[in-house]
Order: structure tokens, then C-alpha cells, then sequence
């Protein structure tokens, strides 16, 4: 296995045009340079994606096509000729995940019908799609309590469907279980080292009159977006639990944020009674076991570790200069 670090596909992108090759549907390898096809052109996993891509030095284009529209995403690949595609389409809902509980259609057109559609043409092609999906399918039960630090792994099925934004979640990434040229990163709660950046999970908190404090597990997207570009060079396939290692609470970050960024700053909290008078649908809470992926790369920092180096340490030297 290669020497890797979030670091060097980061900054150097030292392979970016290395080989590499998906199996089409007659079994036999496709060798090709990289090229990546991108569905999420607006969203924010998508344009970092894109940006990520240009400091590695790898070529991708970003497709036209809308998922549900087959002979469009034939289209694009047929003119873009990817390695690779990546679906960072789905729907989360603006401002938040209660808009889907009033748009279920056009959820289910692209979060269901989009993501099987793509799945399948990319089947057709003999290419991986990676697929950018989410972890809020479970809520801490009794075989996996609060706090116990045992955390839901791949192959747990979803307890939770109490929003529709995670109902169709939980949906398709059982149906895509199904494809072998799929791999399913579930994060949750992404966070960037850009706190002015409203998808942030800490701008969101920061900007909340009031917040709960329950310790969940967050996607760092500073450090596991260049290894989803990295997952997609090993070929990995299969559904994987796409945050870091560990918990961590509303409050313990927003600690962080009163230390390092703000000292004036001032939060409270409410229950979870409280939260959901204010909600249109309740919101899950949960630990993911991250074993699959830390043991693909070992190097894979806890999510106070990654909090820390990312996010908070460089933004403290801004604020203290």
C-alpha cells in the first residue's frame, strides 16, 4: 500500500496523472489516465471536488446532464470519456434537511431515481461511481448507546427513518449495495476549515440561538475529501462509513470556537424536546465505526485530532495575529 497522507494529495498531488483502471462488465481490466466526471457542479462537495482536482493536476469536467435523465448522463459520458464519476448531486435541502419533508418528490427524483440512474449507466460503461451519500440513517438504540463508543458499522441497517431526507438515504444506499461498481461514502455533519461557509456544520451551530449537546460522529471534509479522491485511484468499492474516528458534541466544539476564534462568543442549549417543537422532522444522532476506513488509511485522524489541525489551530494563529 501506498504512503499516503491527506497532506500530499492535498498540496502535491504527486500522481495525479497515474494509471489506473475500473473492470467493465466482461471482467477484463480497462487501463486509462484519470479523468473524472462530477455531478454537483452548485452544490459544496462538489465544487471543492473540482477544486481539489486542479491541485492535483487531474482533468475532470462537471456533467451536464440531471441524474434522472438517462440519455443526458449518456451524453456526458460519451463526450467527457471519465476514469471515473463522481455523484455529489444529492439533495439535503436548503436551509435545511425540513425542506425535504415538503419537496419528497423532487427528493426522491434525485436523491433515489437520479443516483440508481447514474449507478446503472455507469454499470453500462465499466465505471466506478463514487457516491456522496449520508450517515444519518441511525439513532443511538441499546445494542449502540450514547456514549458506549460503539458505533454502527456497514453493515447495520438503518433504525432510523423518522425524517425523509434520511428515509430515502437509507433507501437507495441498500439498492446500490446491490451494484459492484459503487462505492457509498456515508459522512455526516461535514465540516471545513472555512467557517464563513454557510453548509459548515460549525457555522451552522455558531449561527443557532440555541443548539443540543450530543456527541455524534462529523465528516472533516479538510481531510477526507482528497481520500475519496484516493478511494477512487485504489478502485475501493462497497458502502463505507466516511467520517473520522470518534465523537465529538455541539458544545465541546463550540468550546473550541470560543477558544480559538471567538472569546466573546455565547451559545445555549436545549433538549431534544425543545429542538423538535422548532423542527419540521426530528434529526438522528449517532456514532459511526470508522474501522473499515481506518484501516484503509491508518493515518486517518480522530475527529478532535482533525478538528484541531484543520480547523481550529491555523484559524487561532489567524485570530491571534
Amino acid at each position: 500500500m501506498a504512503n499516503y497522507t491527506p497532506k500530499d494529495i492535498l498540496v502535491t498531488g504527486a500522481d495525479g496523472f497515474a494509471a489506473s483502471h475500473v473492470v467493465n462488465r466482461s471482467g477484463f481490466p480497462k487501463k486509462h489516465s484519470l479523468k473524472f466526471l462530477i455531478y454537483g457542479r452548485t452544490g459544496w462537495v462538489g465544487g471543492l471536488l473540482g477544486k481539489l482536482c486542479e491541485i492535483q493536476g487531474i482533468p475532470y469536467e462537471y456533467g451536464r446532464g440531471r441524474l434522472e435523465d438517462r440519455s443526458s448522463l449518456l451524453a456526458d459520458i460519451r463526450d467527457v470519456k471519465p476514469s471515473h464519476v463522481f455523484n455529489a448531486a444529492g439533495l439535503t435541502g436548503k436551509p435545511n434537511a425540513d425542506w425535504c419533508e415538503f419537496h419528497k418528490v423532487e427528493t426522491i427524483r434525485t436523491n433515489v431515481v437520479g443516483a440508481l440512474t447514474l449507478a446503472e449507466v455507469c454499470r453500462e460503461h465499466g465505471l466506478l461511481m463514487m457516491h456522496f451519500s449520508s450517515g444519518c440513517i441511525y439513532q443511538y438504540d441499546a445494542a449502540h448507546p450514547e456514549g458506549s463508543g460503539i458505533g454502527f458499522t456497514e453493515n447495520d441497517k438503518s433504525n432510523y427513518a423518522d425524517s425523509f431526507f434520511s428515509k430515502t438515504r437509507a433507501m437507495v444506499q441498500e439498492l446500490l449495495e446491490e451494484y459492484d461498481n459503487v462505492c457509498v461514502l456515508r459522512g455526516r455533519m461535514p465540516i471545513l476549515s472555512d467557517l464563513n461557509n454557510p453548509g459548515n456544520f460549525i457555522y451552522k451551530i455558531t449561527h443557532y440561538s440555541k443548539v443540543v449537546n450530543i456527541p455524534n460522529s462529523m465528516t472533516l471534509l479538510d481531510e477526507l475529501l482528497p481520500i475519496s479522491i484516493e478511494m477512487a485511484k485504489r478502485n475501493l468499492k462497497g458502502i463505507w462509513n466516511f467520517t473520522n474516528p470518534g465523537v465529538v458534541s455541539h458544545n465541546e466544539v463550540l468550546e473550541l470556537y470560543k477558544q480559538c476564534i471567538d472569546p466573546d462568543f455565547k451559545w445555549e442549549n436545549f433538549t431534544l424536546e425543545e429542538q423538535a417543537k422548532v423542527l419540521a422532522a426530528p434529526r438522528c444522532n449517532n456514532e459511526l465505526d470508522v474501522t473499515k476506513l481506518k484501516t484503509e488509511f491508518p493515518e486517518l485522524l480522530s475527529i478532535k485530532e482533525s478538528l484541531i489541525k484543520y480547523v481550529f489551530g491555523p484559524n487561532m494563529k489567524n485570530f491571534t495575529e
